[in-house]
């Protein structure tokens, strides 16, 4: 039978079909309906009975969505896609659909993702990190996702900045309503609002990677100070979980250099006279959350 993943972003929605041997047979997206909850669980439906019927054939459902299910009420909590919260997405998807369907934060799946055939394949205790509209975070020990008893295992995205200085202040505001959230600084949207505190030119990530690379000073000076946060943040990480690996995932994943210059940096930060830990780049690309999310329904991995 073809296991069917979805992955539920802020921006698009994201099918894949993997056939019985795990290889992808379909994969395509759509524009995720802005602020319309309603109209955003229509459109994982209108995905999932489209390729079915391309396929000819009826699969398990998987589905990779920022947040995380309360245990306590069944909504939805802790989302950037602020619609999803409160609301009841697990119950109304196997409404639509007519079946069940499994729902797990989009950082868990990338990290299965990437731990059942990816770059962290192996490994006993892998952190899967996204680091794109949002930042999160997933936890795979021993084969298995770690939800924890908060439904919450990995979040680090809305932990504190450690040991923040001079020029991470004033701490910004997350729409969690926190001050200084990682998220706030390790984000897409973070990185360009630091490079407009700093220089008052709002550019996007990606355009500030790029003219970085071109010798543009003030953009350097700002995938510095990027750099010099997430490894104080995943050295956080590294004292608590001690993971064998850690996969970047989401857009800025695809910057080369971090995978040289945060381990240089973040042992100064680990609490041990050598690190082990390695960093690497997703063997999927941006693939990870959705093929996560289809590897719901192998019991072996969850």
């Amino acid at each position: 039978m073809d296991r069917i993943g979805i992955d539920l972003g802020g921006s698009k929605i994201e099918i894949a079909v993997l056939d019985t041997t795990g290889a992808q047979a379909l994969r395509r997206r759509v524009p995720t309906p802005a602020g319309d909850y309603g109209a955003t669980v229509e459109a994982v439906a209108q995905l999932v009975e489209g390729a079915e019927r391309e396929r000819g054939s009826r699969g398990t459902v998987g589905v990779a969505t920022p947040g995380a299910v309360s245990l306590a009420t069944g909504l939805v909590k802790n989302s950037n896609s602020t619609c999803l919260n409160g609301r009841p997405l697990h119950a109304d998807l196997e409404t639509r659909l007519g079946r069940e369907v499994r729902l797990a934060n989009d950082a868990n799946c990338f990290a299965l993702s990437e731990v059942v055939d990816g770059a962290a394949r192996g490994a006993r205790v892998a952190f899967g990190v996204i680091l794109g509209t949002g930042v999160g975070g997933g936890i795979v020990v021993d084969g298995r996702l770690v939800a924890g008893a908060n439904a919450i295992a990995g979040e680090w995205g809305h932990n504190p900045l450690p040991a923040p200085g001079a020029e991470d202040l004033p701490l910004p505001r997350c729409w969690c309503g926190r001050e200084g959230c990682v998220e706030t600084y390790l984000s897409g949207p973070g990185v360009a609002a630091d490079h407009a505190r700093a220089t008052g030119e709002r550019l996007d990530a990606g355009r500030i990677a790029r003219q970085a690379g071109t010798g543009d000073a003030a953009c350097e000076a700002t995938l510095a100070r990027y750099e010099a946060r997430l490894a104080r943040a995943l050295a956080g990480v590294i004292n608590l979980l001690d993971p064998d690996v850690i996969v970047l995932g989401g857009g800025l994943s695809q910057l080369a250099r971090l995978y040289d210059r945060v381990p240089s940096l973040w042992k100064a930060h680990v609490f041990s006279d050598t690190v082990r830990t390695r960093l690497l780049p997703p063997a999927h690309g941006d693939s990870g959350g959705v093929r996560g999310a289809a590897w719901l329904w192998e019991r072996s991995w969850t």
